[in-house]
């Protein structure tokens, strides 16, 4: 897991058209879900920055047999200032183009960081799922956000609410959520 390396061209195009026109399905069927309980929720992370959740993505569909958590985190290329109050409206428009993808459960959208990077944290079931999609997901990415700024990282056997509520011990990593610091 966790090999950080985007998918061919081709085949993240094939993976994503698939994922898109079974997204817009879920839309027109009203299996997609946007609660507010954890909108306004601020999260930290392990690098010492934190950003706040701005939307919810669930899909209706059974819990995750096997749990895992993605943490994607890219850069946009030529968004300063003003600039970050578009990025949420208009990332709106993404949402059957990662629904569709085998195995999503939920995403958390999270607004810009102390050093301009957004992230999204996603449940999946299956870790094998979530990197395919983050290897997909690469390719678009890489064309709206700068260089060398695209990552993700695969937490398997752990559900969403686990990681951000329990997180684990480890090195200060980007993608590692972290209880908030005591004030």
């Amino acid at each position: 897991m966790n090999q950080q390396a985007p998918l061919a061209v081709e085949a993240a195009a094939a993976s994503l058209w698939r994922s898109t026109t079974h997204g817009v399905g879920l839309v027109a069927r009203r299996r997609v879900h946007q609660p507010p309980d954890l909108v306004g929720r601020r999260l930290h992370f392990a690098d010492g920055t934190s950003a706040v959740v701005y939307r919810e993505t669930r899909l209706e569909r059974r819990a995750p047999a096997q749990p895992a958590v993605l943490v994607v985190g890219f850069r946009l290329r030529l968004v300063r200032g003003r600039g970050h109050a578009v990025v949420g409206p208009a990332s709106e428009l993404t949402t059957p183009l990662f629904i569709g993808f085998p195995g999503f459960a939920s995403k958390l959208w999270l607004g810009h960081d102390g050093h301009g990077r957004y992230r999204g944290v996603y449940e999946w079931d299956g870790a094998a799922p979530a990197e395919a999609y983050a290897r997909a997901l690469w390719r678009l990415l890489a064309l709206v956000s700068v260089p060398g700024s695209v990552g993700y990282h695969v937490l398997p056997d752990v559900a969403r609410d686990v990681a951000l509520d329990f997180p684990a011990a480890g090195p200060p990593e980007w993608w590692r959520p972290v209880v908030a610091p005591a004030l």
